[in-house]
Parts: structure tokens; C-alpha cells; sequence
């Protein structure tokens, strides 16, 4: 007998426990949803690929809207962050397995951002079971049993705030169909998590808080506010129940910081700085412009002059509303086995999250439970109060400052690494592990797509290394080849055969010798792992 409304199908296999997420009641909702807002959803996604083709003819550029003056000009302010949201100088975040929930939760962190977009990948298995363990977290019953070592894990008492991030606009769900349609794998997070959670989340002296990943623009945002308010109604919840902050990681968002605050202004807490999608889209809406060429990804830091005025103005706007401004992630983990190392990471961290503090920002993102002492620490000796609201920098309406590229130099290094980290990420990503320790650093999708987008980038416009030697499908092919020729070498002929490296070579070798440039390298791979 099916649990599902009429016109909804689960397309995935109904594992032991997914019928205490995928229940008659919270379907309804879903499917509700869908059929209020899935059409204005597909139409924002058609929107970003016309306003791309603007962008490449230069009908459009990038720039502060005229119409919404009034928005940016006018003194409004957002609601006062929950209580447990008033200090959150240190997050960590990661994927939704429930060894991650329940050590990111026993970390010490302030919040613990659960990620079902960037770090994790979005099988079936993964997406439903991750909801069972927030759930499980939220209810305060989490327990896990590593079956290799015997190793237990248990919650510990006061634990971070949970926060929920929902796949981004431009992600299907595709094993679940309403009226013949996938649903949108934001929607279905988003549903499924307040459903389930929103009872659990105020017993417990807190709430519904979510991240809202990849906005580019007010009418987005907009949308967001449509779903968000719909389901407190449906639920009998009282307007501004659902609490959320908005990852700023696309270009044309920065544009926009006041404008999506004010469409959001009922239920938004805070902006995050999410500085490596924030690379990735900075290339990705001006890829057709060959004076917007970016050195090696290890160049362009939050100290490229575009990269601080983006992290200034995200303060700046913030603060004048009454919102929060969280800094990003630095992807540096330990290094086991080399104190060298592992000393150089850990001053990596440690002046990273002090410049983040010393700018204004009311908190920032770790990796790792290890560094949460390192991040509270450089917070602590510059931020005594729970936040840095009162701090108030000018950002001028500068689009130059935003658009104009850092100086630097392309690398055979940084040609190779590239190569190298997309490879071993796609791999990983392939096989369901979507956050992937490589080289000592914690790399994501945002840092992947950074890395096969200027692969497209550089040959598309031409681009040489350092050395002279010109960037042509050829020689990313050569490069390509010999990542993969390493990789093999280092991990083994089994381990190369199981670990679907050579499916990766060949998604990022479609991917950067492309003639056009595909939006999200997780939509062709996420063909691959559907049927998984």
C-alpha cells in the first residue's frame, strides 16, 4: 500500500525507517508545495540562463538595480536573531551522516551547519537517511555504532544548534515525482526537515533554522519567502517561526544584499560570506569576458581586492539591517602524521578567522572539529560581546570593485591541482562522500566547480602558464591524463577501478573542453548516481 498522496511517487526504494520521514502527512505538504511553486521555480532557473546570454552579448551588465534605490536608501531593519542565534562566532559544518551529526554536534561550535547541498552528495540513501538523523538529533536520541572500530558515539549535553542547509534551487529531487515532475531537491529538504522538526526544535528551546544556498537574485529570494511562509500557515506556526540565513556565494547576490534582506525580512537571521562559490560564480557569470581571467585558485584569497569589497559590503549591508554576518570557510584541516604541517594549518586557520573577526564579522565556518579551539580563540581576543552588530563599515555601490579581477599568475601547479582535486572530487562524489579530505584540505563542491571552471576558463580565452605555454584543449587533456595516470598510480589498479576515477576524468574532461559552459558540474553527475 502506498504512503504517498495521489499524483506523488517515490521513485527510491523505501529503506527500513524512510517511512517515518516519507509519511502520508509530510508528503502532502511537499506535494502541496510543488504545485504552488514549482512553476515559478522552473522560470527563476530559465531567468538566470537569459540573463547569461545578456551577460555573454553584453546587453547586460552586472550592476546595482535601479528600480530598488528606494530598498537600498530606505531605514528598515530585520528581526532580532533568536536567542540561540545571537552568538554564533564559531560553526562547523558537514554532511548529514549521522557520525558527522553527532561529532559536529559534540564539537563545541556554537552551530552546526547539517549540509544536504555543497558536502554531500545527494543520493536516495543519503538525502532520506540524513533527514532520520537530524530528526534523530533534534529529539535528542542520536547514537551511533561504528561497526569497524566499535567505537560508540553518543550526544553529549549542549550541544551546537542545529541548522539545516537545503539544496539550492537548481537541484532536482528525482525520486520523487509530483504529477509526473521531480520535485526540487530544496523543496523536499526543506519540507521534510520543518515538518518533522518543528516541534522537536522548540522543546528544546530553539527552532526551525535553515540555510538557503546559491540566491542570485531578489525574485529568488522572494520565492524562498512564498514557500517559507506558506508552510508556517499550513503548520499553524506563527509568522517568523522558520528562521534562516542566506549563503551569499553568487556574484549577482552581491548586487542584491539589501534587496533579498527585505524579501526575506520575516524570517531572515543573517548572510554568510560563502567565499569558494562565491569564486566559482564570480568566473561562471563572466565567462564570456576575457578581462575577468583569475590566476591559481591558492591566489585568489579573501584579501583580492574583489573578494574584501564583497566581504565588506555583506558587513556593511548587514549590520545596517540588524543582521548577521558570517564569515566562511577556510578549508585547511589537521595533518596527521606531520606536526610541521599541522602547525602550518593551524596558523592558516588561526589568521584567517582573526582577519574574518577583525573586519566585522560576527562569526565563521570550520571543517573540522579539531580547529573549533582555533576559530573561538581568534573570536574570542577580538569579539567579547555575542556578536559585532554595532560595528558598521561603509561599502560604497562600487560594481568595479566587485567585478574587477585579482593579479596574480597561472602555474603548471596550478594547472595540474586543478586536474588533481576535480578528479579526486568527482570520484568521491560519485561513490556518495561529498565533503573529501585531499591534500589536507576539506574540499566541497564549490571548490571543485572553482576547479574545472577555470580549466574552461583559461582555454576558452586563451590563457598560458607562467612558463609561456599557451592553455588549449590539448594540453588540458595532457594534464587531465596525467593527474589520472598519478592517481592510479598512487591509489592502486583496484582502488582506480572501484573508485569511479575514470567516470570523474571523463565528466571533468566534458566539462572543461565543452563549448559551453555548464551551470553545475552536480547536475550532469548527478545522472550518474540516480539509478545508485
Amino acid at each position: 500500500m502506498s504512503v504517498a498522496p495521489e499524483g506523488l511517487i517515490i521513485h527510491g526504494p523505501m529503506k527500513p525507517g524512510f517511512e517515518e520521514i516519507l509519511t502520508p502527512d509530510a508528503l502532502t505538504l511537499l506535494a502541496d508545495v510543488h504545485r504552488r511553486f514549482d512553476s515559478a521555480r522552473l522560470a527563476l532557473l530559465q531567468e538566470r540562463l537569459e540573463r547569461q546570454a545578456r551577460l555573454d552579448s553584453g546587453e547586460e551588465i552586472l550592476d546595482f538595480p535601479k528600480e530598488t534605490q528606494a530598498i537600498r536608501k530606505g531605514d528598515w531593519t530585520v528581526p532580532a536573531a533568536p536567542a540561540d542565534l545571537q552568538d554564533r562566532r564559531v560553526e562547523i559544518t558537514g554532511p548529514v551522516d549521522r557520525k558527522m551529526v553527532i561529532n559536529a554536534l559534540n564539537s563545541g561550535a556554537k552551530c552546526f551547519m547539517a549540509d544536504f547541498e555543497d558536502a554531500s552528495t545527494p543520493s536516495w540513501e543519503n538525502m532520506v537517511e540524513g533527514q532520520m538523523n537530524l530528526r534523530d538529533a533534534n529529539a535528542r536520541t542520536i547514537a551511533f555504532t561504528d561497526e569497524k572500530s566499535g567505537k560508540s558515539y553518543a550526544l553529549k549535553d549542549d550541544p551546537a544548534v542545529l541548522i539545516a542547509r537545503a539544496r539550492g534551487l537548481h537541484l532536482d529531487e528525482a525520486h520523487v515525482t509530483v504529477d509526473g515532475a521531480p520535485v526540487s531537491g530544496g523543496f523536499f529538504d526543506f519540507v521534510l526537515y520543518l515538518f518533522h522538526n518543528h516541534a522537536s526544535t522548540a522543546k528544546n528551546g530553539s527552532g526551525p533554522y535553515f540555510y538557503i544556498p546559491k540566491l542570485e537574485t531578489r525574485f529568488e529570494a522572494r520565492l524562498w519567502s512564498l514557500v517559507i511562509r506558506h508552510c508556517e500557515e499550513y503548520l499553524g506556526l506563527q509568522r517568523g517561526t522558520v528562521r534562516i540565513t542566506v549563503l551569499i556565494e553568487t556574484l549577482p547576490a552581491a548586487f542584491e544584499l539589501d534587496e533579498i534582506l527585505y524579501e526575506l525580512r520575516e524570517n531572515i537571521t543573517a548572510f554568510n560570506a560563502g567565499r569558494w562559490d562565491y569564486i566559482f560564480s564570480y568566473i561562471k557569470r563572466q565567462k564570456s569576458d576575457s578581462g575577468k581571467v583569475l590566476p591559481d585558485r591558492a591566489q585568489v584569497t579573501m584579501a583580492a581586492p574583489f573578494m574584501a569589497a564583497y566581504a565588506q559590503r555583506v558587513i556593511a549591508v548587514c549590520h545596517r539591517r540588524g543582521a548577521h554576518a558570517m564569515g566562511g570557510m577556510s578549508a585547511f584541516i589537521p595533518v596527521k602524521g606531520d606536526d610541521a604541517a599541522n602547525e602550518a594549518a593551524v596558523e592558516k586557520v588561526k589568521a584567517d578567522k582573526t582577519r574574518e573577526a577583525s573586519i566585522g564579522h560576527d562569526g565563521a565556518w570550520v571543517a573540522h572539529p579539531a580547529l573549533v579551539p582555533v576559530a573561538m580563540a581568534a573570536f574570542d581576543a577580538v569579539m567579547p560581546g555575542p556578536n559585532q552588530l554595532d560595528k558598521k563599515p561603509e561599502a560604497d555601490e562600487d560594481r568595479v570593485a566587485l567585478t574587477e579581477p585579482c593579479e596574480g599568475t597561472i602555474t603548471e601547479a596550478g594547472l595540474y591541482g586543478n586536474a588533481d582535486v576535480a578528479i579526486r572530487y568527482i570520484a568521491s562524489w560519485l561513490q556518495g562522500r561529498g565533503a573529501a579530505p585531499i591534500h589536507n584540505l576539506m574540499e566541497d563542491a564549490a571548490t571543485a566547480e572553482i576547479s574545472r571552471a577555470q580549466l574552461w576558463q583559461w582555454r576558452t580565452h586563451g590563457a598560458k602558464t607562467d612558463d609561456g605555454q599557451l592553455i588549449d584543449a590539448d594540453r588540458i587533456k595532457s594534464v587531465i591524463n596525467k593527474a589520472s595516470d598519478a592517481i592510479k598510480l598512487e591509489v592502486g589498479e583496484n582502488a582506480w577501478a572501484g573508485g569511479r576515477f575514470s567516470e570523474a576524468a571523463e565528466i571533468l574532461t566534458d566539462l572543461a573542453l565543452s563549448d559551453t559552459f555548464e551551470e553545475f558540474l552536480t547536475l550532469p553527475a548527478y545522472q550518474k548516481i540516480q539509478s545508485r
